[in-house]
């Protein structure tokens, strides 16, 4: 595990829910339900009570397609989100690329950064490794290409390979960069650059994906790679959504990001209470 911020994770042995919160017009599958201050803090209160562990904040969405947000515009939308969760006993993620975003979050409370560009943009790593960044969480996640364009034509010659190596080679500049190892959590970016098949070889081979000894956070909830399996839409997506989080966990996953907190929570709370009767059992 690791740690995030306020929160010490390093001990926690079950795994963690991040619960999404997206505070934009035009996210894929809740664009518009909690783009205003009051609507934002409601919706995190509810996913708290419902089990969350990590708020995942985010001002700008990257669904395939999807253009560019400017800075101030992003940052109006995130910032009086993080000062008013606060004190909402979870720990606040904030789901952006931009090194201004990044400062100004983690100086009002942010307790994670989490980059799809894996803290590619220049000055990233600068504005997470200094001072200021203090014990933040850093999930580095791999996508291939942009929002605008990834979903063209992905290619891999080994997608479970390459995905291994660009989140080691991220890995090692951070580290190079002073952030401690128990910060950095991997994420092999589901739908980010990918097809289905791509995915589903993500999935199956999880624990490869990732050099050994990260966390690994995974983010499927909702996402097209379930409906190309299920013929269902986003909105009907709830039971592949579980069915991807519990595989993902059985194969080593410590964080999944959903949008359902409260059916993963249960979901993942049996097969918690399974496993721990297992390792207790002495066959």
């Amino acid at each position: 595990m690791f740690q995030c911020g306020r929160f010490d994770f390093t001990s926690r042995q079950r795994p963690l829910v991040m619960g999404i919160l997206n505070v934009t017009p035009d996210s894929f599958s809740d664009g518009g339900q909690h783009d205003t201050l009051d609507a934002a803090r409601r919706r995190a209160d509810q996913m708290v009570a419902e089990g969350a562990d990590i708020i995942d904040i985010g001002g700008e969405s990257t669904r395939p397609g999807s253009p560019r947000v400017p800075l101030q515009q992003e940052l109006d939308r995130v910032l009086p989100v993080v000062e008013a969760l606060r004190d909402c006993g979870a720990a606040l993620s904030v789901d952006t690329y931009k090194p201004d975003v990044m400062r100004a979050v983690l100086r009002t409370g942010a307790d994670m950064i989490n980059d799809i560009w894996g803290f590619r943009q220049p000055g990233a790593v600068e504005a997470v490794a200094g001072p200021e960044a203090g014990r933040a969480a850093l999930c580095v996640m791999h996508m291939q290409g942009d929002p605008e364009t990834m979903q063209k034509d992905p290619h891999y010659d080994d997608v479970v390979g390459e995905v291994h190596d660009f989140l080691q080679a991220q890995v090692e500049t951070l580290q190079a960069a002073g952030v401690e190892r128990a910060r950095i959590v991997l994420d092999p970016g589901f739908g980010f650059g990918k097809t289905s098949a791509h995915n589903l070889a993500l999935l199956n081979r999880l624990p490869a994906c990732a050099p050994a000894g990260y966390p690994i956070l995974v983010g499927m909830s909702r996402k097209s790679m379930l409906g190309a399996v299920t013929g269902r839409d986003a909105a009907g997506r709830l039971h592949g959504s579980l069915a991807a989080a519990l595989i993902a966990v059985e194969r080593g996953a410590a964080v999944v990001r959903v949008h359902d907190v409260a059916a993963t929570v249960d979901v993942l709370r049996v097969s918690w209470a399974v496993r721990q009767e297992n390792a207790k059992a002495d066959y």
